[in-house]
Parts: structure tokens; C-alpha cells; sequence
């Protein structure tokens, strides 16, 4: 039996997100009293969120279970100054409408996870620009200012690793960590919010908000941090040799989505259906319990599940499908990522096979596909073909398309039009 009181606190320690939290058996009880509504905040410094984020909006997900409300803050005013944490160097400056246009982007995967409107456990969208553009700068000073000190400052992570590697850390950013306590005690008035959630690397900002909220208004409230999400290899989460795994289906497709849980280490299968999907937790002891190639079966359900939330059913289902054609059959399956290129691109041989390597996004240049085209991982409609100079031809088109592959888990087609 649970030592906790609250579905909240009981779902979030259960299922691996507890990292650090200011007061956990005061999250719990103000959990179990009913109506806690708690915040995440993301800045726009991308069009979408990738999977590193993931962990965070599944946590806004898991207060919507246990029936308490989430707050979705998007830093719209925080943007234009930049998170120092776990940075080597200041950020570049966004003008207002690229930071709208990123904000828009990264909303897109929130809809899909969460509820959002007016009921009482639905999330909201609030942007902090509501009241950060609006402070004076001698106003801010005077107001928050006395709240913060500079001893104290300089041994939060944020600040001291960025000094320890000898970078950089303009004043600008310096200010960063005051702007996010302010958040906190904003949303605390105008929301009753009582929780800040986030990673790991933001423990200082977020204790800075919860101090600030004792000492000028009194009030009560309380900060969770999850783990540093890392792959058993000690990757980075999120993050590939070829680039970061985005949650906006315009940048990564739903079969490329799908085949990045599909490729799961053995040893992290476990903990990542338990953070990414809703699979109960007893049928997760099961898949996580097999062993030898049956741990096969747990990741095409990390897959699969993971994948349902983000994309729908169907997308899963035909990922799965694409990849059982692809991989077990040497077919072609219809969610491969597909790419459009003229005919007479064929015709004519100007479609070079490095080129559309690095066109079909399986290598992020031209020099790499070379690289690869050399060492004998490329193929064209199943078929090994180690030439650099190798041109596309309409002899390679089947049923309409090329396909091409890199390795054994990655795959795009080239359709033909004109």
C-alpha cells in the first residue's frame, strides 16, 4: 500500500519522475485535499519541443489524471533573455514574431496530450509576457530585487558550471533565474498555483520561486524536479546521431517517431514505458520481465503506446505495419517517410544518390552519405550500392518509387511526379 495519500504524488513516485521535491508530504497533502494546480514552464526558443520535453508534458498529463489542474506557461517574456542552465553560451535573440511563431509550433503536441479549456481539471495556456512586459526596470529592481542575493545566486549550477567551464554569462542571463521566481509568485495570485514542476537542471530557479512566494506574499507553495532523463548508454534524451527526435509531426514523421522507441536500449524499456505511456503498471512488470529476443515484443508496445498518445491509433498501427514490411519482408510499408522529386530529375541523372540521401534527411550531408555509401550501409530498393557517384535513374522506380535505405532501421522513398 502506498505511503501516499494523493493518486498525484502515488502516480509520480511509482512511475520513476521523482527527482527532487521542496516538501513531498506537503505536495501530497495539498494534492489529496483536491483542486492543486500546477505549472511547467517552456520557452520558445524552437518551433517544436523535442523528446527530451516529453517527460515534463507527461507530467502535466499525470495532474490531469489524478484530478488536478496544469498550467501550460509559455515564456514568451522569458525568451528574450535566455535560460542560462546546462548552456555554454547566451542564446541568440528572438524578435516577437519568430518567438510567436515558435509558441505556436510548440503548443501543436499539448492538444494531443492534455485537455485544454475551461473545466475544472482542464490545462490553460498562460504566457509570461502577460506581466514581465510590464514591470519598469527600476520598478522590478525595487520590488525583487532585496529578495535575492548575489552570494546566494552564484552557487545555483546554472550559474557556477557556467563559471567553472569559463564561459560566458552576460547579466542578461544572470537575470534569468529572477524572472522565473517572479512566474511563480504571478501565477501563485492570479491562478492559485501551488506547484512548479520541471527538470533537474532547473532546482535553483524553481527554490527561488518558492522562496519568493514565502517572503512576499506568505504564501505556501511547492517545487518537483525529475531526473535527468539519459539513455542507459549515458545519451542525452532526445538527442541522436542525427539530430534532436521532434514531437511536431511537419519535422519528424510518425513512423520515425515510432522507430525511435522501437530502438530503445533493453535496459531502459522499464522506465520509459512507465515516464512515456499509460500501459498500467503491472503489464509494464510483464514486458519489462522478458527476456532474449522476447524484449522485442516490450519495445514495439513502448513504441506502439508511445506513439498512440502522440499521433492517434491509426499512425501507430501503420508504423507498426511499415515496419513488419520493411524489416521482415524487405517490402515497402505507406508511412515510410516519403520525399517528392521531379521525374526529370530521373531522366536526366541529376539526382545524384548522395544528394538524395541528404534530401531524404537519412544523412545530414552530403559528405556523411558519401561516407556511408563507402562503407556499404546504403541501399537502393534492397540493394547494396556503394558508389558516390551512383546517379537515380527511372530504372529504380517501383511502382512510383525508390526506395532507399541506411543500415537496417532507417528508410525513406522517393515518390516521382511530372
Amino acid at each position: 500500500m502506498s505511503q501516499y495519500k494523493s493518486d498525484l504524488v502515488r502516480i509520480l513516485v511509482e512511475r520513476g519522475y521523482l527527482y527532487q521535491a521542496t516538501d513531498i508530504d506537503g505536495i501530497d497533502a495539498a494534492a489529496a485535499m483536491g483542486g492543486l494546480t500546477g505549472y511547467i514552464g517552456f520557452d520558445a526558443t524552437a518551433s517544436s519541443l523535442h523528446v527530451g520535453s516529453l517527460v515534463q508534458i507527461m507530467m502535466l498529463r499525470r495532474m490531469q489524471q489524478a484530478g488536478c489542474r496544469p498550467i501550460i506557461l509559455m515564456g514568451g517574456g522569458t525568451t528574450k533573455i535566455g535560460d542560462p542552465s546546462g548552456k555554454d553560451k547566451s542564446r541568440s535573440m528572438l524578435d516577437d514574431a519568430k518567438i510567436a511563431e515558435h509558441k505556436a509550433g510548440i503548443l501543436k503536441p499539448f492538444s494531443k496530450l492534455l485537455a485544454i479549456g475551461d473545466g475544472q481539471t482542464d490545462a490553460i495556456v498562460v504566457d509570461n509576457d502577460e506581466w514581465l512586459s510590464q514591470f519598469g526596470y527600476l520598478e522590478f529592481l525595487r520590488e525583487y530585487g532585496p529578495h535575492f542575493t548575489i552570494n546566494r545566486m552564484m552557487t545555483f549550477d546554472s550559474v557556477k558550471l557556467r563559471l567553472e567551464r569559463e564561459q560566458p554569462l552576460t547579466f542578461l542571463e544572470f537575470n534569468y533565474m529572477l524572472l522565473q521566481a517572479v512566474d511563480f509568485l504571478e501565477l501563485n495570485r492570479r491562478q492559485d498555483c501551488r506547484l512548479q514542476m520541471g527538470g533537474a537542471d532547473q532546482w535553483g530557479n524553481i527554490v527561488n520561486g518558492v522562496e519568493l512566494c514565502r517572503r512576499v506574499d506568505q504564501k505556501e507553495v511547492y517545487g518537483f524536479t525529475t531526473p535527468l532523463i539519459t539513455t542507459a548508454s549515458g545519451a542525452k534524451m532526445g538527442k541522436t546521431a542525427d539530430g534532436a527526435v521532434w514531437l511536431n509531426d511537419d519535422l519528424l514523421s510518425a513512423y520515425g517517431y515510432w522507430q525511435f522507441w522501437r530502438n530503445t536500449e533493453d535496459a531502459d524499456v522499464g522506465r520509459f514505458l512507465k515516464l512515456f505511456t499509460d500501459l498500467p503498471l503491472d503489464e509494464i512488470t510483464r514486458l519489462e520481465s522478458l527476456q532474449g529476443a522476447d524484449i522485442n515484443d516490450a519495445k514495439v508496445a513502448l513504441a506502439n503506446a508511445a506513439t498512440e498518445l502522440l499521433h492517434g491509433k491509426a499512425a501507430a498501427q501503420d508504423a507498426e505495419i511499415t515496419a513488419q514490411s520493411t524489416f521482415g519482408a524487405g517490402g515497402v510499408g505507406d508511412a515510410l517517410p516519403t520525399f517528392t522529386i521531379p521525374l526529370s530529375s530521373l531522366k536526366d541523372g541529376s539526382m545524384a544518390l548522395p544528394a538524395a540521401l541528404e534530401f531524404t534527411k537519412l544523412t545530414p550531408s552530403r559528405k556523411e552519405a558519401k561516407r556511408k555509401l563507402q562503407e556499404g550501409a546504403v541501399k537502393v530498393n534492397d540493394e547494396t550500392v556503394s558508389d558516390a557517384q551512383h546517379a537515380l535513374s527511372e530504372g529504380d522506380l517501383r511502382d512510383g518509387a525508390i526506395k532507399l535505405s541506411l543500415g537496417k532501421k532507417k528508410h525513406a522513398l522517393l515518390r516521382a511526379e511530372g
